[in-house]
């Protein structure tokens, strides 16, 4: 009886250890940096590979291996497009193009690069940032800014896609 009763503990205790594993954090991180001298706001975005791959697939109906020696030939394009589509801002109360540069990967984060135009001091930016919010429902977008020395942050979700920071 005694060895029963730990044999159940023990199998419950690991079904509990195994399950506590399963659930997975879904954030993206972007840094905004105002560059006065270059007249442009410089954005890096950190995304998990595997969660940009899956929104991918959902969106595109097609596989791009990212990151991979597989990776689509077209990847940088579908990357600028997404990014785009996902991400507008406003600088100054005017909308803002996204140029999209780069990428690079640290471990199994992709790491992109961008530019934002910005011929005038900036006094705000306004942002709505859907990134990965159709594919979890869970996804958090946090965006940290530099902007005239002043460091400010805001966190998207499904429920708050857009917000203002002024500097």
């Amino acid at each position: 009886m005694k060895h029963t009763k730990t044999f159940i503990f023990l199998f419950l205790l690991a079904f509990a250890l195994t399950g506590a594993g399963a659930h997975k954090f879904y954030v993206a991180i972007f840094q905004l940096d105002y560059v006065p001298k270059k007249q442009v706001i410089q954005m890096t975005s950190r995304v998990f590979i595997d969660d940009l791959e899956r929104a991918f697939e959902k969106k595109y109906e097609k596989k791009f291996y990212i990151a991979t020696s597989r990776e689509a030939a077209d990847i940088k394009q579908y990357l600028g497009n997404y990014f785009s589509e996902n991400i507008q801002i406003k600088v100054n109360g005017k909308p803002a193009a996204i140029k999209y540069l780069g990428k690079e990967t640290e471990d199994d984060v992709l790491v992109c690069y961008f530019t934002i135009a910005a011929k005038e001091k900036v006094k705000s930016i306004e942002m709505k940032n859907t990134t990965l919010l159709d594919t979890y429902h869970e996804q958090q977008n946090m965006v940290h800014t530099d902007v005239n020395g002043n460091k400010k942050s805001i966190l998207f979700t499904n429920e708050k896609t857009s917000g203002r920071l002024d500097y």
